[in-house]
C-alpha cells in the first residue's frame, strides 16, 4: 500500500516509527507535511497537493495533528475524505477530542464514568459551583490547553476565584473553563492507555516526581508499565468510540468509585513504547492494512 503520514516532520519520533513500521511491512510511504499542503476546492472536485502532487494517489493516511494546528490539520484531513482516500482517524473526531467541554459532554452521553465537571462565564456564582463539586480543592481547566498547560489547582475557595477571574482575563478566544472535582486519591498519579482500533495495545501509570498535582510526562513524570483491570480496558476503548477515535491515547485514573476518564487524545505520543516495550507502530500499521482494504474494495464496489 501507499501510505500518507500527515506529521510536521521526520524527525518526530512517532512519525519515526509508523514510517519504520509500514517500511518492515513492505509498504510505500511518505511523510507529509500537513502545514505546507493546501486544498483546491471546487464542484465535484475536492484535492490536496503537496510539493505539486496531488494526494489522492495514497491508499491510506494516517494523521499526526498537532494541537495547535488543529483547525489547518483537520481541514486537510476532511479535504482527503471528500476525495476518498481512507484516513485512519477522521476529522471530526480528531476535533472532538481537542475540545475538553465536548469530549466530557460526548463520554458523559455515553455512559464513560468522568470526575464531575461544571462550566460557566461567571465567576459571581463560585459559592454554588464549588458546592456543586463538594467544595475544594478543585481543578480548572482551559477546554484546550494540552500537556497539562492551563490546569491549576485551586485549594481554597479565594484561589478558585483568583484564579478564574485571572483565566477569563486573559482568555482572548473565548475558550471555555471547567472546574472539575479533585480525586484525592488519585492525586498525581493517571494512566494512558493506547487505544488501537477494539483493544488496548499498551498501558502505563504516569507519576509526578514532585508533589505537582498533574502527571503528563511533558511535565516531569516519571512513566512505569501497568496491568489495567478488565473495567479499565473496557472503559478505555469506550471512550475512544465516543469519541470516535479509532486511535487514541486515553488518559485515566483510579478512584474510589472506580475508573474515571479524563481525556481522550487523538495523537498520543510514542514513549508509552519505550516504557512498556510493545510495538504500538506496529499495532497500528496493522490496523490501517486491514481497514484501508476494506474501504477500497468498498469504494470499488460502490462504483
Amino acid at each position: 500500500m501507499r501510505i500518507a503520514i500527515l506529521s510536521n516532520g521526520t524527525s518526530n519520533y512517532s512519525t519515526k516509527r509508523l514510517k519504520e513500521e509500514a517500511l518492515l511491512r513492505g509498504h510505500e510511504v511518505k511523510v507529509v507535511k500537513y502545514k505546507n499542503c493546501y486544498a483546491s476546492i471546487e464542484q465535484n472536485h475536492p484535492t490536496v497537493s503537496y510539493g505539486g502532487n496531488d494526494l489522492d494517489k495514497f491508499d491510506a493516511v494516517i494523521p499526526r495533528i498537532a494541537s495547535n494546528m488543529t483547525k489547518y490539520g483537520t481541514a486537510i484531513v476532511r479535504q482527503l475524505e471528500m476525495q476518498g482516500v481512507y484516513t485512519a482517524s477522521s476529522s471530526i473526531a480528531i476535533n472532538r477530542s481537542r475540545d475538553k467541554l465536548r469530549s466530557l459532554q460526548l463520554l458523559a452521553k455515553s455512559g464513560v464514568g468522568i470526575p464531575k465537571t461544571v462550566v460557566s462565564r461567571n465567576t459571581t456564582d463560585i459559592d454554588d459551583l464549588l458546592d456543586q463539586l463538594g467544595g475544594t480543592p478543585v481543578i480548572i481547566k482551559l477546554a484546550r490547553g494540552t500537556h497539562g498547560n492551563g490546569v491549576v489547582l485551586a485549594e481554597t475557595k479565594k484561589a478558585a476565584k483568583s484564579v478564574l477571574q485571572a483565566f477569563y482575563l486573559t482568555n482572548d478566544d473565548g475558550t471555555n473553563i471547567l472546574l472539575q472535582e479533585f480525586i484525592k486519591e488519585s492525586a498525581g498519579t493517571d494512566i494512558r492507555a493506547f487505544v488501537v482500533g477494539s483493544r488496548v495495545v499498551a498501558s502505563m501509570k504516569r507519576q509526578s516526581l514532585d508533589d505537582d498535582f498533574r502527571s503528563n510526562l511533558h511535565k516531569g513524570g516519571e512513566g512505569v508499565s501497568v496491568k489495567l483491570t478488565e473495567d479499565e480496558r473496557k472503559m478505555a476503548v469506550k471512550a475512544a468510540k465516543a469519541m470516535g477515535l479509532n486511535i487514541a491515547g486515553v488518559d485515566l485514573m483510579r478512584s474510589d468509585r472506580g475508573p474515571l476518564i479524563l481525556e481522550v487524545n487523538a495523537s498520543p505520543g510514542f514513549g508509552i513504547e519505550k516504557i512498556t516495550g510493545r510495538n504500538v507502530a506496529g499495532a497500528i500499521i496493522e490496523y490501517v492494512e486491514m481497514n484501508a482494504k476494506r474501504n477500497n474494495k468498498k469504494d470499488k464496489i460502490g462504483a
